[in-house]
């Protein structure tokens, strides 16, 4: 059972709400359609419902607000729109990436490809999906975590006759399954034939709920659809005719010079149209919209035009949903609350994925590009690392990692930042965690697979590239250029750094700015901003050593580690007073910060 109760959406610059005091229920066990014009407020109410717009009004799905389900995906289905997904990710792929952020077994996006039509179509990529496949796709999306409940935003907009009664079969099994389907759609012909009960809404309030079968039997009708230059004189005849036989005909005017005749056939209007020298240009049965409102135009003789028409009240303090309202009465004491107003609607941010590391891992690999850009600059590097010995003045720890001095960063470090700043881009524009929001979760759990997964990627990264300079340098030069250099762990420990430190600050500058451009400028503003400052703050001699701070720090703290550690942190030490070192965790502590506080803005908001 799905329950919205006094939906209404919050006024934008002294203009009327979209939704106003909208109540209506879809019962389990049938399909029922939100039908209205364009503009009426269909999307509006949806995203109401599912708390990704601000207003007024609450929603119960089986007796639950969305906020209070531990695990919506397991409740509520949702489809707004096209399926927000890599273009060069395969169907297959994106169903188990997002099996990862439902909690469900990867077997269930197989299992779903057969349901919906995609079994043979699993390694096709989404940008190649047509229209009406891509709508599939998107309903294996809703069903991942065999939800009880389905909410769809026009699904049927865009499909072929044949696609939309597939659909329609869909929904309806979902429905005797005991399932509940809303669905919207602007066509009443279209809800008459899916929908098992119909909301009509118009200006955002409502107009009418019904069984389909009553719906069917008020708003559409057998017509007869007329197209003549002389549409007032052949109403004005049938009108008269009507009336003289005694019987029921109702003449509409549509735009232009159409008309819609209830009550009568093409045989009877052709003939009036033949006595009286009434051209036709067409003439044909059809079964007509009545529209959701309509009354007689003044003076028409029978003639009426569309137009809107006035809801009744349903009883005293009461607004035009049922709904009680505040009663204002005279004297001291004024106002009397018959009821509060419905509880504020506030945009909540969207939840994490349950298995945040199979998640990332999918979403990582799930694509061509991690994989072509470490064997791009796996290549670029060794390149770079034979030219640069080709002159015998770049040093060997520089050859080995390729960094000559024209460059900020060697490749490999780059490379590192620039996977880590897609790992939150690619989030933000094809924004499959949470779609219809605008912006993904900032959850720990995600954020910390994010770190694990990028620092690991850039690990193997500077590994690899490390290694397959080396061999290079081997091929071409001979085997006597290559040697284990001095201080050979700490130069590891310096590029496993700074190598890690680029994948995470790509990370964090593109989730503070939702932008994979602003990860890479993070990335590339360590070594050409930051650095330099900090080389000039620390260009002068220095008066005071950190010799000793290991032990100082055993003195401070509880638990008393082997002597062995104090080298390995005096050596963290040396790494990270480094210029390079300093700034790269300078640069990393300001982005951290910077995530944190837009995260806690945004969970203040609501």
């Amino acid at each position: 059972m799905l329950q919205a109760i006094g939906l209404t959406s919050a006024p934008r610059r002294d203009r009327p709400p979209v939704v106003d005091d909208l109540t209506f229920e879809a019962p389990p066990g049938s399909v029922t359609v939100l039908l209205g014009a364009p503009g009426s407020g269909k999307t509006t109410a949806l995203r109401l419902m599912l708390e990704l717009e601000a207003g007024r009004g609450v929603t119960y799905f089986r007796g639950r607000p969305l906020h209070r389900i531990g695990h919506p995906a397991r409740e509520v289905g949702v489809l707004l729109g096209d399926v927000p997904g890599h273009p060069a990710r395969t169907a297959r792929g994106q169903l188990r990436m997002l099996c990862a952020a439902a909690g469900v077994p990867a077997s269930r996006a197989d299992e779903l490809l057969e349901v919906v039509g995609l079994a043979g179509l699993g390694d096709q990529r989404i940008g190649t999906l047509s229209a009406g496949m891509d709508r599939r796709l998107g309903l294996a999306t809703v069903l991942l975590g065999d939800p009880h409940t389905l909410v769809l935003d026009e699904p049927t907009d865009g499909l072929s006759p044949r696609e939309r009664s597939w659909l329609h079969g869909l929904l309806r099994a979902h429905a005797a399954e005991g399932g509940t389907v809303l669905h919207t759609t602007g066509d009443p012909r279209e809800a008459a034939r899916a929908a098992d009960r119909v909301v009509t809404i118009d200006g955002g309030r409502l107009v009418a709920d019904q069984d389909v079968s009553d719906f069917s039997r008020t708003r559409l009708r057998p017509r007869v659809a007329v197209r003549t230059p002389h549409a007032a004189r052949l109403a004005a005849v049938m009108s008269r005719e009507a009336r003289a036989a005694h019987r029921s005909v109702e003449v509409v005017a549509e735009d232009g010079s159409r008309l819609s005749v209830y009550g009568s056939s093409c045989a009877e209007v052709g003939d009036a149209a033949y006595r009286h020298g009434v051209p036709l240009h067409q003439l044909a049965d059809e079964t007509g919209d009545a529209g959701p409102a309509v009354v007689p135009a003044p003076g028409s003789g029978g003639v009426r035009a569309r137009g809107p028409v006035a809801v009744p009240a349903r009883g005293p303090g009461c607004g035009p949903s049922g709904v009680p309202v505040r009663v204002v009465l005279p004297g001291p004491a004024s106002t009397v609350a018959i009821s509060q107003l419905p509880p504020p609607i506030p945009v909540r941010p969207a939840r994490g994925p349950l298995r945040p590391l199979r998640y990332e891992l999918r979403r990582l690999f799930g694509v061509r590009t991690a994989a072509l850009i470490l064997a791009t600059v796996l290549v670029v590097s060794a390149g770079l690392s034979v030219v640069l010995a080709r002159s015998g003045r770049t040093p060997l720890p520089d050859l080995l990692v390729a960094w000559p001095d024209l460059l900020p960063l060697p490749p490999a470090a780059f490379a590192a930042g620039l996977l880590g700043a897609l790992s939150f881009g690619d989030e933000f524009r094809y924004p499959a965690l949470a779609a219809g929001r605008g912006t993904i979760p900032r959850r720990i759990g995600l954020l910390m697979a994010k770190l694990a997964v990028s620092g690991s990627v850039a690990l193997l990264l500077a590994v690899l590239s490390v290694l397959v300079d080396a061999e290079a340098l081997r091929l071409v030069y001979g085997g006597d250029l290559v040697a284990v250099p001095a201080h050979a762990p700490q130069l590891a420990a310096s590029w496993a750094g700074l190598s890690v430190g680029c994948a995470w600050a790509g990370l964090l500058g593109a989730g503070v700015f939702r932008l994979t451009v602003a990860g890479v400028a993070a990335v590339l503003a360590v070594p050409v901003l930051v650095v330099p400052l900090v080389q000039k703050l620390l260009a002068g001699p220095a008066v005071r050593s950190v010799a000793g701070l290991p032990g100082r720090l055993r003195e401070l703290g509880w638990l008393q580690w082997p002597y062995e550690v104090d080298r390995w942190a005096m050596a963290v030490v040396r790494v990270v007073a480094q210029p390079v070192g300093l700034a790269l965790s300078l640069s990393l502590s300001i982005l951290i910060c910077a995530y944190v506080f837009t995260s806690l803005r945004g969970r203040a908001r609501w």
